[in-house]
């Protein structure tokens, strides 16, 4: 799959390949020979009979000089510069043919000097990733850096390291992802994040980013105006629900300059992930179009595909009908245009609740497999497991042997057999460790490190890959690590030796406090047992005010899933580490961000604490429990300001950005804001319970949002109190979305000392 792209790079000369191993080389560092590479001693874990192909060293004359190139190594080269600027000089790398086992690196060198081997550039930077992690003792995590404390001349690699990976799909991103993690970031923000994927061992990646333009210009020909479909196209933030059939429309109309601009930018991310030969997985065509198309196109049969909590969604074309196929020819078409080639897509017939009236759904699903081998013959078909998708129904009309499920139910629920439940299609082990971008601590990686390599070995196994599905991205490092680290790992991981290697590292070097900060949070947040959530509990400051509030989102844990007292303790150890080691980028962000979580936790305790007093009328303590949790508000606020990836302000400054005059810049602006809160308009909002789904601790948000709610709902049981009468009642949905229809500027630069921040919370949960 991936692998058809990268041979495709195999056609480039010789002397284009030896060019560029002279650019990658470090001065007077000629590459090992293979018999060297052969004869080190490897690291524990898989290696392959071969090594495979070896560039030769700079200066001599080979075959190679007259052979094709296996793959030009200079776009890793290049990610490795933006990483790691001052140290990239430092490493060679060289590109080796796969061997029949899959993707495989090894890491060797002496001081100053260090060598990479990998069968792919992305292969080359996760050959990086494993030698700054395991010999030089850093992080580069999503997000949290500590690579300043790299000394000046890298260290020498003692023992070679090598690394075969153990399924052949590494996939990562939710259809939600998008919505979830930024719709306005620019190139520079997604190049970032595919470098830090492919230094993790990511090799697919889902591209939604400019998935409008094929729909856009598809359905012209099909009878419908540019004006009207860019009605139908709801808003970038909202996008990835639009995909899935769920709504159209919201926040929209989208302009023409819009469409063409999201466009251009997702050629160039699945170019960039091209390049570094990871496989750029686009949204694929099974039927979405709007309520009237029946009426415009002769033959067309439409299934109506009722409601999505709220939502009037997109009808279904029936894909056995004689228009589907030529529409999706227009699709596939206009996407390959702007977007290039792939060899796997992805889509969900009937997603969440979709009718199929009377339509066979086996002979649809065949269908549309058709239509996408039609237009690229051999590609992929990529489902998400999720609820009860897909059916059998669907997978009986199918050649499984061309479909990756991406499950994202492997560490939520027990006793799951997914061969059983699939028929042997192949999939990917997966989690979903927060949803809406919750800024909650922890995952359920005791269930990865205990089921992902016993599936692996299971007589008749479908197992070959792993699937990094949060809802969004950018707020778990630990999380992302691990998950990325099973499919590398010959045995399974030991989850108590892989925290504590992770604390040494974490932050450029070894502290006893460090780890025991992380053996805490080991022991709570992210040992959270399976069997009925993937996620952590959310947070009650950012919850719809009331006394027996037990959840923000609707769909969130409404209990703590860990002992609380890990995250507090946490909290002391990380603000006892030593000075040395404070000054890295990722001790300040885990450092808020236990701060946050030991703050939020507390709101449990002291909400139902406040409810006993105003059910007693206790007037005196109610006050000063009320008084209480607002001055936690406010030191939260404080808090999470103090870090850049708390503040609402670049978010916000992002989507405005992206407008091409005040009245559409003030849209995008709706679109940021309300994905955050509201979410939609009062019927989802409410009915449906899409509000908070985002909730998250950012500046602004609490301060702006969460704060004043509570304080007016405590204020009106105050006066219930005082005078002896029922509360007054708010309208929170008309409360939020005055906010998320406003325009208040927001800080983009972070203010105050995180450290000084975190010991007053800690002095607070003390007190």
């Amino acid at each position: 799959m991936g692998r058809r792209l990268i041979l495709r790079c195999r056609a480039v000369l010789a002397a284009t390949a030896l060019a560029a191993v002279t650019a990658v080389s470090a001065p007077g560092v000629p590459p090992l020979s293979t018999a060297t590479a052969s004869a080190a001693t490897p690291a524990p874990g898989p290696r392959p009979a071969s090594a495979g192909a070896v560039a030769p060293a700079v200066g001599t004359r080979s075959a190679a000089d007259t052979a094709p190139a296996l793959f030009d190594p200079a776009p890793a080269r290049a990610g490795l510069e933006r990483l790691l600027p001052s140290r990239a000089a430092q490493f060679t790398l060289l590109p080796v043919e796969e061997p029949a086992s899959g993707d495989y690196f090894e890491v060797s060198g002496e001081a100053g000097a260090i060598v990479v081997r990998g069968t792919s550039p992305a292969t080359l930077l996760t050959g990086v990733g494993w030698y700054l992690e395991r010999v030089a003792g850093v992080d580069l995590g999503w997000p949290g850096s500590s690579v300043g404390r790299l000394p000046g001349t890298l260290p020498a690699v003692a023992t070679a390291i090598t690394r075969s990976a153990s399924v052949p799909h590494r996939y990562a991103l939710n259809d939600t992802d998008e919505g979830y993690s930024g719709a306005y970031r620019d190139f520079a923000s997604y190049q970032h994040d595919i470098d830090l994927m492919a230094l993790h061992g990511v090799n697919e990646v889902f591209v939604p980013t400019g998935a409008e333009y094929p729909y856009y210009r598809a359905l012209q020909e099909f009878g419908y105006s540019a004006a009207e479909l860019r009605d139908w196209i709801p808003a970038p933030a909202h996008q990835g629900w639009w995909l899935l059939q769920n709504l159209s429309g919201f926040a929209g109309p989208v302009s023409e300059q819009l469409v063409e601009a999201r466009a251009t930018l997702g050629g160039r991310i699945a170019q960039h992930l091209r390049s570094l030969g990871m496989t750029p997985v686009l949204p694929g065509f099974f039927g979405t179009v709007p309520a009237d198309f029946a009426t415009r196109n002769d033959g067309a049969v439409t299934v109506p595909q009722g409601k999505w909590v709220g939502f009037d969604r997109p009808d279904w074309l029936d894909p056995n009908g004689p228009v589907f196929a030529r529409l999706a020819a227009a699709y596939y078409r206009f996407q390959q245009e702007r977007f290039g080639d792939s060899d796997m897509f992805k889509m969900d017939l009937l997603h969440e609740g979709g009718v199929a009236g009377a339509v066979d759904v086996a002979a649809a699903a065949g269908a549309v497999q058709r239509a996408l081998d039609t237009a690229r013959p051999g590609a992929t078909w990529v489902m998400l497991g999720w609820q009860n998708n897909p059916t059998d129904a669907l997978l009986s009309g199918v050649d499984r042997r061309r479909v990756l499920i991406v499950d994202g139910l492997s560490d939520r629920y027990d006793g799951l057999d997914r061969e059983v439940r699939w028929g042997g299609t192949p999939y990917a082990f997966g989690t979903i460790p927060n949803f809406g971008g919750h800024t909650s601590i922890g995952a359920n990686t005791g269930a990865w490190v205990d089921r992902f390599h016993a599936w692996l070995g299971k007589q008749d196994s479908a197992l070959r890959g792993i699937a990094y599905l949060p809802e969004a991205t950018g707020g778990s490092p630990a999380a992302f690590d691990l998950f990325t680290e099973l499919a590398w790992q010959a045995t399974p991981i030991d989850q108590k030796s892989w925290f504590a290697d992770y604390a040494a590292r974490r932050y450029g070097g070894t502290d006893p406090h460090a780890a025991a900060a992380w053996e805490q949070l080991r022991l709570g947040p992210y040992s959270m047992r399976s069997g009925t959530w993937s996620e952590p509990q959310d947070s009650l400051f950012g919850a719809r005010p009331g006394l027996t509030a037990a959840t923000a989102a609707k769909w969130s844990p409404k209990t703590m899933r860990y002992d609380a007292a890990t995250v507090e303790r946490a909290l002391a150890e990380l603000l006892q580490v030593a000075p040395r080691l404070r000054t890295t980028d990722a001790y300040r962000f885990d450092l808020v961000d236990v701060a946050r979580q030991a703050l939020t936790n507390r709101s449990r305790v002291l909400l139902p604490r406040i409810k006993a007093a105003y059910e007693a009328e206790d007037l005196t303590g109610f006050r000063a429990l009320v008084r209480e949790w607002q001055a936690h508000q406010e030191l939260l606020g404080r808090l999470v300001g103090s870090d850049q990836r708390f503040l609402i302000g670049p978010w916000l400054a992002d989507a405005r950005s992206w407008g091409a005059d005040p009245e559409e810049q003030d849209q995008l602006e709706y679109d940021a804001r309300s994905i955050l809160t509201t979410w939609a308009d009062r019927g989802p909002s409410e009915t449906g319970g899409l509000h908070d789904y985002a909730n998250r601790e950012w500046s602004g948000l609490v301060q702006d949002v969460y704060a004043p709610r509570w304080a007016a709902y405590f204020a009106s049981l105050d006066r219930a109190l005082v005078t002896d009468t029922a509360p007054v009642a708010v309208d929170w949905f008309t409360r939020d979305d005055t906010w998320a229809r406003g325009h208040q500027r927001y800080p983009t630069t972070p203010t105050g000392d995180p450290f000084a921040l975190a010991g007053e919370v800690r002095a607070a949960l003390a007190a």
